[in-house]
């Protein structure tokens, strides 16, 4: 099951933004799914250790090439052993060291959105990028997240979902609350 919990969703002119509860490595109706990496583009703890470990080894193998990668980037590579058909990588913002911590996480959102347009999906999940170990506040990174996807929607033709999947059901509702206030 993808979800533990109904979506929450707001609409944006042909698109909708979902709101769930759940693991991002188990997205089986997404075209892609967005990996919160790191600069090497390695398995690892948290998002990018679950979807590594998902996608087999293959999808290291194909990311070697890739990295490093820096804060704010985004590249994209196939999905191996995962239900979608790409995984698209990237480096968000340590909290703190990272600096403009705002811009580099934006940067994030806006690069993996125009990588999903420029290969034409239809749909896109991502996790809360940077608000595990990388340590950026739960509320700001929602804000970031939830503006940039709402700046965005405008120049985004293809795309007609965009997923947030959220570890836990604090992470979704700092969410929602910002979807709610948009």
């Amino acid at each position: 099951m993808a979800s533990s919990m109904c979506p929450k969703y707001k609409n944006y002119k042909h698109m909708k933004l979902e709101l769930i509860r759940g693991d991002i490595a188990n997205q089986p109706d997404m075209d892609a799914i967005v990996n919160a990496a790191n600069a090497q583009l390695r398995t690892g703890g948290g998002v990018a250790g679950a979807i590594h470990r998902a996608a087999g080894p293959g999808l290291e193998e194909e990311c070697r090439p890739l990295a490093p990668i820096q804060p704010g980037q985004a590249v994209i590579t196939g999905a191996h052993q995962l239900p979608n058909k790409y995984v698209i990588h990237c480096l968000g913002p340590v909290y703190g060291r990272d600096k403009p911590s705002d811009k580099l996480l934006a940067a994030c959102y806006k690069n993996a959105l125009k990588l999903a347009e420029e290969h034409r999906l239809r749909s896109i999940a991502f996790p809360a990028i940077s608000t595990g170990v990388f340590g950026y506040p739960l509320d700001d990174a929602a804000e970031v997240a939830v503006s940039t996807i709402q700046e965005m929607t405008g120049t985004l033709e293809h795309l007609e979902t965009i997923r947030m999947v959220l570890f836990s059901e604090r992470d979704l509702q700092a969410f929602h609350r910002q979807v709610a206030g948009k």
